[in-house]
């Protein structure tokens, strides 16, 4: 089954097996993967066919999210030389562990780690208790990467550890695990950090050095939020920090942000105020002190966070704590600018 969920340029197509009837969904799952990702084919389980699928277009960026009783996925020789624009696809593994095969490497992977593979060589996929991963997949032509340096690279796991490699499992299984996140304006614009960022991860995993500087100029201002993300929590948290951390000059970070047209002050408010307001919203945050989740995201004054939570979303902490709680609710949640 399908559903689109629109945005104001993205549009997140979900695929679901429960209201097909069982004994289509192994043919329905083997179109979606085939149409949606990339033609394969597909090692099922005797039990049948479950899955759950979530694809999203963010410019040339291909986003899936996937769980799926599927055992193996294979793309075979034959099916590499068909007329798929050729490309490269980062695996993100979301739970357990999952074996990824091509040009007779191996490499298991974990929750977390990263790895890449292409369409233009045969490829497998094998997880026994069923797929569990984020893929995002890009042409070829957009990371405008040497194919010798991209075969160097395909199926070598990428752990947290290495050089970008955190920052990329951190910055995609940000996009990709939150609910709703394409249908927010302006999501659309991550594909082009998104390839940067990735052209970075491969250039610093083999070691192209003109490559890594051009790389790491285009993703300075990405590595700066998720730095800054990382570190809401800190209620010193700060310009200078930050400028230490990337070991650039302050005039440097502001002047990076505002070609994004981002105030880093503004930035870091916001970004604290939705992560109060998620944590507000879950089930069992009544058993929960205010006060005390907000001081865990960096507010140290509890009046003063009042204030602004009420600016932005129309309503004090303990009205959206209700509020959210309460069965009646329906599903409209206040946006940061402070209306419904």
């Amino acid at each position: 089954m399908l559903a689109d969920v629109g945005g104001v340029h993205a549009v997140t197509r979900t695929f679901d097996s429960r209201p097909i009837a069982p004994a289509d969904r192994a043919e329905a799952l083997r179109e979606i993967v085939t149409t949606e990702i990339v033609p394969v084919t597909l090692t099922i389980p005797p039990s049948g066919a479950v899955f759950r699928a979530a694809v999203t277009d963010a410019g040339p960026l291909r986003f899936t999210s996937i769980r799926s009783s599927t055992t193996a996925v294979e793309r075979t020789a034959r099916l590499a030389r068909d007329d798929l624009i050729p490309s490269v696809f980062l695996g993100l593994q979301m739970t357990g562990s999952s074996l990824v095969v091509q040009d007779g490497k191996e490499t298991v992977l974990r929750p977390g780690e990263l790895v890449l593979y292409d369409s233009t060589a045969p490829f497998l996929l094998a997880d026994l208790k069923g797929v569990r991963q984020y893929r995002i997949r890009i042409p070829m032509e957009n990371l405008a990467l040497p194919r010798d340096l991209l075969r160097q690279v395909r199926a070598v796991r990428l752990t947290p550890g290495l050089p970008l490699a955190g920052l990329a499992s951190t910055y995609f299984q940000h996009i990709v695990s939150r609910p709703g996140f394409f249908s927010q304006p302006g999501s659309e614009a991550v594909g082009q950090p998104g390839i940067e960022l990735i052209r970075a991860l491969i250039a610093t995993q083999v070691g192209a050095s003109a490559i890594t500087k051009e790389s790491m100029r285009a993703t300075l201002r990405l590595r700066i939020l998720e730095y800054a993300r990382a570190n809401l929590g800190d209620p010193e948290l700060n310009a200078t920090q930050i400028a230490v951390a990337h070991h650039i000059s302050t005039r440097h970070l502001y002047n990076v942000l505002a070609e994004g047209d981002i105030s880093l002050a503004d930035w870091i408010r916001t970004q604290r105020l939705e992560a109060v307001r998620n944590e507000l919203g879950r089930p069992g945050a009544r058993l929960v002190r205010i006060a005390s989740v907000a001081q865990r995201w960096g507010f140290r004054d509890p009046s003063s966070f009042g204030r602004v939570f009420r600016a932005a979303y129309g309503l004090s902490p303990r009205e959206w704590r209700d509020t959210a709680g309460s069965e009646t609710s329906g599903s409209r949640v206040p946006r940061c600018d402070g209306t419904l």
